[in-house]
C-alpha cells in the first residue's frame, strides 16, 4: 500500500467537483428561472430531457459523452483545434462528466426554490419600477437563497461521487484523472482493501458533512 498517494484522489475529486458544481449552478440558475416562470409549448418535453441524466445509467451517459467530446465529436473537434490536443482522458473531461451527472439534481432543487418565491412580490417590485434584473437580484435570489445553496451543495456531492461516466471519458490516471471512486475501484480490485476503506471513509465523511449542511439550511438553522 502506497499511502504517499492517499491524498491525491481526494484533492483531485474536490477540485473537479468544485469546478463542475460552479458550472452546474450557473447553468441550473440560468435555465431554472424561465422554466419556473414561463409557459411555452414543449416545456414538458424539455424538462424531461434536462432530467434524463438523473435516471440514465452512468455508462450510457459516458458513451454519449464519448461521442460528443471524442475526437470525432463536435465539441472534441472544437477543443482540439483550439488547444491542440484531445479533451478525452484529461482533467477537463472529468469536469464535464461530473457536471453532466450533477446537473439534474441541482437544477431540480434550484427550480423548486424559485417556484416557491411569491410571484406577487415580484409583480409588486416591477410595478414600483424595478427591471427584471433588479427583481431577480433583490427579490427572487434572497428569497430562494437556501434552495440555491442547497442545489449547489447537492451538485457538488453528486459530482464528487461520479464513477461510470468519469471512468469512460477521463480514465483512471493517477494524479491527473483518478478520483476517489475510481481509486476505490482500483484498490479493491487489486486487493488493497485497507486503502479502499480509507478512501471510502473520506468519501462518506465529505458527503455526510455536505448533506448535513443541506439539512440544516432546509430547517433554517
Amino acid at each position: 500500500m502506497d499511502w504517499s498517494t492517499f491524498w491525491d484522489p481526494i484533492g483531485l475529486s474536490v477540485q473537479i467537483s468544485v469546478v463542475a458544481s460552479v458550472l452546474v449552478f450557473a447553468a441550473s440558475l440560468f435555465i431554472a428561472w424561465p422554466m419556473a416562470r414561463a409557459r411555452f409549448f414543449g416545456k414538458s418535453m424539455l424538462e424531461t430531457i434536462l432530467l434524463l441524466p438523473l435516471v440514465l445509467p452512468p455508462t450510457v451517459i459516458g458513451f454519449v459523452l464519448l461521442v460528443v467530446i471524442g475526437r470525432r465529436g463536435w465539441i472534441g473537434k472544437a477543443y482540439e483545434s483550439l488547444f491542440g490536443g484531445p479533451i478525452l482522458f484529461t482533467w477537463g473531461a472529468a469536469v464535464i462528466a461530473a457536471a453532466v451527472v450533477a446537473f439534474p439534481l441541482a437544477y431540480r432543487t434550484i427550480k423548486t426554490g424559485l417556484q416557491g418565491v411569491d410571484a406577487d412580490l415580484e409583480h409588486a417590485a416591477r410595478a414600483m419600477g424595478a427591471n427584471e434584473w433588479q427583481v431577480f437580484r433583490h427579490i427572487t435570489v434572497p428569497l430562494a437563497a437556501r434552495s440555491l445553496v442547497s442545489g449547489y451543495i447537492l451538485g457538488f456531492c453528486r459530482g464528487l461521487g461520479e464513477f461510470g461516466a468519469t471512468l469512460m471519458v477521463a480514465g483512471n490516471i493517477p494524479g491527473r484523472t483518478q478520483t476517489i471512486p475510481t481509486a476505490i475501484y482500483v484498490a479493491s480490485d487489486g486487493g488493497s482493501m485497507t486503502m479502499a476503506w480509507a478512501w471510502a471513509g473520506a468519501m462518506i465523511a465529505l458527503s455526510f458533512l455536505m448533506l448535513l449542511l443541506v439539512g440544516r439550511m432546509s430547517k433554517g438553522a
